[in-house]
């Protein structure tokens, strides 16, 4: 078969072409010399003074080549002869460089999630309370394999809205959530009332509401917290870490740390407000304070868009006046902001009638 020529670029017979194609030693010299001498005939591929009969070992070669698309070939103008050439190497071996590094993502992410699991079950059996996760990846998966294994609840305290999170709700929801509440589990969440002020976190929040998730809005959420069961808690070390720095959280397992966490979770939940809940609020003989005639226009003016100053103006009131019945709204409903106290008009159907005259 063909052998190294003196004159031959040594090249870089150590490169992994032969495995990653599939050619056995052979087949990669004989690429390696097409390489070299593009258009030859499989003849001339032979080494000097060889059996000519050996050039249809050599062909074979070739068609070899050509059908893995690392080579084609060009007949003479008389038809005599068939040469051969080389395709670019960085368009035949792509799509196999493609195939191997997905290929060995996998085995990363395969590594990855062993890795997790091996240090789970070493902090288990080691008696160790607190287990350390690094990086966003890793606390992806952790929390994930927490939804997954969760058999009756799964409580989760949100406070203010982060850049570096490491999962959206909605994605959260699609990868975990929806198969949790299909299989029973009941999710609670304690959200901070600052949430709210995004149109689009608010839409998203409300429709797991309607879906049946237990959503209470609370001021002041202290922490970022999830708990699955009673088993496990997973919570950021550094909650106001610089955005460039690595995230690392904290796995909780069963302990007096955990019984805390569980401890202030429910503290919070009872403490908050529900989001979604029934529409058309507490009758006067519950004794809620529904809201009176005038406060009742104000909160459909300030829903279409006017300012306080319009809306004095055209109920013919002061302006202090409108602003002052606007801060007694806000205080009975727990509002910090004008969005959050018509959404809560809303959401307790204040707003579902024309305002009386």
């Amino acid at each position: 078969m063909v052998t190294e020529r003196d004159d031959a670029p040594s090249g870089h017979p150590d490169l992994p072409i032969a495995a990653l194609t599939g050619l056995d030693a052979d087949q990669d010299a004989v690429y390696r010399h097409l390489l070299d001498q593009p258009g030859s005939t499989a003849a001339d591929l032979l080494p000097a003074g060889a059996d000519p009969r050996r050039a249809a070992a050599v062909t074979e070669v070739l068609d070899r080549l050509v059908t893995l698309r690392l080579a084609v070939t060009d007949r003479d103008q008389d038809g005599a002869a068939i040469r051969y050439r080389t395709t670019s190497p960085t368009l035949a071996l792509a799509p196999l460089l493609d195939a191997r590094r997905a290929a060995l993502r996998e085995v990363e992410e395969a590594v990855a999630e062993l890795t997790d699991r091996h240090r789970a079950a070493q902090s288990r059996t080691g008696g160790g309370p607190v287990e350390v996760v690094m990086g966003q990846a890793a606390i992806r998966r952790r929390l994930l394999t927490m939804q997954h294994e969760a058999r009756d609840q799964i409580r989760t305290m949100m406070p203010l809205p982060s850049r570096t999170t490491v999962i959206s709700f909605a994605d959260n929801f699609d990868e975990a959530e929806r198969a949790a509440m299909e299989r029973g589990v009941v999710i609670r969440t304690v959200l901070d009332v600052r949430w709210l002020d995004d149109p689009g976190s608010l839409r998203a929040l409300s429709g797991f509401a309607e879906l049946g998730q237990h959503l209470q809005v609370a001021d002041g959420v202290p922490i970022k917290l999830v708990l699955a069961d009673d088993d496990l808690a997973l919570l950021p070390l550094d909650p106001v870490r610089d955005e460039t720095e690595e995230p690392v959280s904290l796995v909780v397992h069963r302990s007096g740390l955990l019984t805390a966490l569980s401890t202030l979770f429910e503290q919070s939940f009872r403490g908050g407000w529900q989001l979604g809940a029934p529409r058309g609020g507490a009758t006067d003989d519950e004794g809620d304070s529904r809201p009176d005639a005038v406060d009742h226009r104000i909160l459909a003016l300030l829903r279409v868009g006017l300012t306080d100053a319009a809306i004095a103006h055209r109920l013919g009131m002061g302006h202090r006046t409108v602003q002052r019945r606007l801060q007694t709204l806000m205080a009975s409903t727990g509002a910090s902001t004008r969005f959050q106290l018509g959404w809560r008009a809303a959401e307790a159907g204040w707003l579902d009638h024309d305002p009386p005259a």
